[in-house]
């Protein structure tokens, strides 16, 4: 190996390990959001699908809820950045997981980005714009079962929005939400 493939090779380890570390102490927020997703309440009191479809609405929902909180504080943008890419290496080890191609998981991972931003601008506009905005938004993002409205999860939803809301930065960074 020449000198200045190693040297490259030291370089991209250190950014490697730069960006593992940035990501690192996200760990425990995106463990909440997906804790927060997995509480029994969303499916059992606000109708949503208990099925794969309806979790993943779920961790984009609340996902979506803390991207919007973090976007309103500066030093929030970048961690914010990071919790995103949590969100990313999770979803692409689902789908590997459940046997999706490595040829195509570049494809869906995609679609989901896709998925979550428009979830974002859904849910920003919902919450900005009051509650029937916002059951709009939640009725065409989240797989409910067919006895259910969107009007439960909704307020819920915005509650925990409420909530989130007035937590300081720095807790939101520990993953102390929605307690």
């Amino acid at each position: 190996m020449s000198f200045f493939a190693r040297l490259l090779r030291r370089w991209q380890d250190a950014k490697n390990d730069l960006q593992r570390d940035d990501r690192a102490a996200l760990r425990e927020l995106w463990h909440r959001v997906v804790e927060i997703a997995r509480e029994k309440e969303w499916y059992r009191d606000c109708g949503v699908a208990d099925t794969l479809a309806g979790r993943f609405d779920m961790i984009t929902l609340v996902l979506s809820l803390v991207l919007l909180r973090m976007e309103r504080e500066t030093e929030l943008i970048a961690p914010s950045v990071r919790l995103t890419e949590l969100f990313v290496e999770d979803m692409d080890g689902q789908m590997r997981e459940q046997g999706v191609g490595a040829d195509v998981v570049g494809k869906h991972m995609g679609k989901l980005m896709s998925t979550l931003g428009g979830r974002l601008g859904a849910y920003r506009d919902g919450l900005a714009s009051g509650e029937a905005a916002m059951v709009e938004a939640v009725a065409r993002n989240v797989t409910l079962v067919p006895s259910a409205m969107p009007l439960a999860l909704t307020q819920r939803a915005r509650a925990l929005a409420a909530g989130i809301a007035i937590v300081p930065g720095y807790r939101v960074l520990a993953g102390e939400i929605g307690r």
